[in-house]
């Protein structure tokens, strides 16, 4: 069977977005691939982060998995840092990546920004442990958003790049699974930027611990413009944030934007909103009810990433040792 690995990381909410382009993705892909799903926690530190609130994310965003329905018994769900391949093989892929092929990576470019001299070098390095976080389980496939393609790239590059240097077949080449119409959210504040937990405003992003109460009042005043809703999907080509409440209303009730434009046709947007907010209470409440009642029990969130943790060792530790082997370290 084909092997997917996929992670997140555990800064701040988990919100909408990450719900409709991937979480939601991985439930469904968990009955027809071997799914390795990871709390990338090594990646969030690339920029500072406090110990007590990381440990805290990192547990919500199991929870959040859990909640979302990623079963922890078929699939394997783990926290990054406690398997150590990870860190280990990063280093190898630091020595086999070119410094031509980091310089390219654009997110490093934006989460840097102007200040790139002050960035830590692990968020310059950050593709290579990406791809040893693939590769440590010689994972077949990936889903990838848009913000992703680069570095899966890059980590085929490694992996081509390994086996050249070393004559052997040791990596696959790792595919990008692409899942139908990409579920790209916007922030309510702005259709032109992507929904983010780094931006300011908690206004701009529906979290997926939010109460109903504050979800009707965040689409509520979501950012739209004057005119109705058009006749066909065509008619939102100029107006982003028509077309994000659009694209969500079509992601949360799995239709096409032309089947919601139907529905909505000439309608205010106050009419839209409402059915909008009655159709993400449904969907996103029991998520939230039952993220509440996994975070009153650290215990076994902890004790299902400490099982995934395990069940990942035993792929991974054998996959670093055959890669030891290869590049020549001498070991016990």
């Amino acid at each position: 069977m084909a092997r997917i690995f996929s992670g997140v990381q555990p800064t701040g909410n988990l919100h909408l977005g990450n719900y409709l382009g991937a979480i939601r993705n991985w439930v469904r892909l968990q009955t027809q691939y071997e799914c390795i799903f990871c709390v990338v926690d090594m990646h969030a530190i690339t920029v500072w982060q406090d110990p007590k609130e990381l440990r805290a994310s990192t547990r919500e965003v199991a929870a959040a998995f859990i909640a979302s329905g990623i079963d922890p018994k078929s699939c394997i769900l783990f926290n990054q840092s406690q398997v150590s391949a990870h860190a280990e093989l990063a280093w190898i892929f630091n020595c086999v990546a070119r410094l031509g092929w980091l310089n390219r990576m654009t997110q490093f470019k934006e989460k840097a920004g102007k200040d790139r001299e002050n960035a830590s070098a692990g968020l310059y390095v950050y593709p290579n442990l990406m791809a040893a976080d693939i590769l440590a389980y010689k994972a077949t496939h990936v889903p990838v958003g848009e913000d992703q393609k680069q570095h899966l790239e890059l980590c085929r590059d490694i992996a081509q790049k390994f086996n050249h240097d070393y004559g052997t077949e040791t990596f696959p080449v790792v595919e990008p699974l692409i899942l139908g119409e990409a579920t790209r959210v916007m922030s309510l504040r702005d259709g032109t930027r992507k929904m983010s937990k780094s931006e300011p405003s908690d206004m701009s992003r529906i979290n997926l611990t939010d109460s109903a109460d504050q979800i009707v009042q965040k689409i509520r005043k979501a950012k739209t413009d004057p005119e109705p809703l058009p006749d066909n999907a065509a008619g939102l080509e100029a107006r982003p944030e028509a077309a994000n409440l659009v694209n969500i209303y079509a992601a949360l009730g799995d239709l096409s934007r032309d089947a919601v434009v139907a529905q909505f046709a000439g309608k205010t947007f106050s009419v839209f909103k409402d059915a909008l907010s009655q159709l993400a209470i449904e969907k996103l409440n029991p998520i939230a009810e039952r993220m509440r009642e996994l975070m009153q029990d650290q215990g076994q969130i902890d004790a299902v990433l400490r099982d995934g943790a395990e069940r990942a060792n035993a792929i991974a530790q054998p996959i670093l040792r055959e890669v030891q082997d290869t590049v020549g370290f001498l070991r016990p």
